[in-house]
């Protein structure tokens, strides 16, 4: 016979076992990296989007809620920029990074940017660079998917997961094709049927996302980093990004002050929560410093994804609780950049000093500047009225003038960095603060 009190010890054991599992569990959760490719990152944001997209535009049939056209086209011009000058995957196919490509980038993204803020601001241009993007871009790459010898005779020969890249591969590429018809159509996007096929293109797009993901960990080597001789990383590709973001939003606010122009605060937020969402998701940078890339992190920038989406098509509905939000985030981030490079530098002895950089001196200023005027511009978010308008549109301006300032710096301690064989530049990119 087996005695009670040894029952009772196996399963204190198991139960104690269970505990220290699902502790672990949490653990891994909250603190282990989830090692997300770049492309997967890029995919679950779009994705995350369309399928938000898709889901708003049934109430936005009925009449339930208002729509803003120019916040969607604008969000996804901005999604494409990022993919080119990140990957440089384009909607036609793969070219190198090169300074030419990332112009090119620059340009869609600033149109992607002011489509967003200025209600009518183009008339034709972002429907028809979109139109592009997904139409003919769709075509040629299932055209490519289908003919190229690396991919899909390559992936029914290996089978398995293959299998599902082709599938995922072709019914993204046939949805993009019919996305772009229903964006150049412009009055048959608010309709059930297109609110059908961007829900469909959401969850078509995440699960492409969560198939590379698969391929990417059971075969490390198929994750190449970006073709071309720019070398640019994700991180720096952000902050060019959030100074392009700032100078136009500054610029356009002080002829929006004037009463010149039109503008839309909710888009504006809501673009701004998924850069920061895609900031989160590709680096683990958020607007309150660096954090592990982990599966909470991936939690809260597909949250902000989703708002932020939520913010540019249906217009006023989130804007009280985002200008707070982004207002304390501002304001923390930039107080815990100013710990970050202010303490350090008071404990350092007069000959740390005198041996200094000149690149580092610069980098100090450029963070010192951008965090005072992040504080600034998160504390007239939360007070009404405590900068008058004009002056917040030059201070934005002035931000991302010091944060591409800021991205000139960081690869110039890049270039010293590959020299010298050290890597002070990729340590001190994560510490600038979280400006909005």
């Amino acid at each position: 016979m087996v005695r009670k009190d040894s029952l009772f010890d196996f399963d204190r054991d198991c139960l104690e076992n269970d505990r220290i599992r699902v502790y672990d569990m949490t653990k891994d959760w909250i603190s282990k990296d989830a090692r997300l490719p770049l492309e997967v990152v890029i995919l679950l944001v779009a994705g995350t989007m369309m399928l938000i997209t898709g889901t708003l535009l049934f109430p936005v049939w009925t009449g339930a809620l208002p729509y803003y056209a120019n916040g969607l086209y604008g969000l996804l011009l901005v999604i494409f920029t990022l993919q080119i000058m990140m990957l440089g995957k384009t909607p036609f196919s793969d070219i190198p990074r090169s300074r030419g490509l990332i112009a090119v980038g620059v340009v869609i993204a600033a149109i992607g940017i002011v489509t967003c803020f200025v209600p009518g601001a183009f008339d034709r241009l972002p429907r028809t660079l979109l139109f592009i993007c997904f139409c003919p871009g769709g075509l040629l790459l299932l055209l490519q998917m289908c003919f190229a010898k690396s991919k899909l005779r390559t992936w029914v020969k290996y089978g398995g997961v293959f299998r599902h890249l082709t599938f995922a591969c072709s019914v993204v590429y046939i949805l993009s094709m019919l996305m772009g018809l229903l964006i150049w159509k412009e009055n048959l996007f608010a309709t059930p049927m297109a609110a059908a096929v961007a829900l469909v293109y959401g969850i078509a797009i995440i699960y492409l996302a969560g198939v590379l993901r698969n391929i990417y960990a059971a075969y490390p080597e198929a994750e190449k980093p970006p073709k071309g001789s720019l070398e640019i990383s994700a991180d720096q590709v952000m902050i060019l990004m959030m100074g392009i973001f700032m100078l136009l939003l500054g610029a356009l606010l002080i002829p929006v002050n004037l009463g010149l122009l039109p503008f839309s605060g909710s888009a504006q937020l809501g673009l701004l929560m998924v850069i920061f969402a895609v900031q989160m998701l590709a680096s683990g940078s958020t607007p309150v410093g660096p954090f592990t890339r982990s599966w909470l992190m991936v939690f809260f920038g597909l949250l902000f994804a989703a708002i932020g989406t939520i913010s540019c098509i249906i217009p006023e509905i989130l804007v009280s609780q985002l200008t707070a939000l982004i207002g304390v985030l501002n304001i923390i981030g930039g107080i815990v950049t100013l710990g970050k490079i202010c303490i350090p530098r008071l404990r350092k002895t007069e000959a740390a000093h005198s041996i200094r950089s000149p690149v580092l001196g610069r980098l100090f200023g450029a963070q010192l500047t951008m965090s005072l005027l992040t504080i600034l511009f998160g504390a007239s978010m939360l007070v009404a009225g405590l900068i008058p308008g004009l002056i917040i549109g030059v201070i934005l301006a002035a931000s991302g003038c010091v944060l591409l300032y800021l991205l000139h710096i960081l690869i110039d301690l890049d270039k010293i960095q590959n020299n010298a064989g050290s890597s002070p530049g990729s340590a001190v990119s994560q510490e600038r603060p979280g400006i909005a």
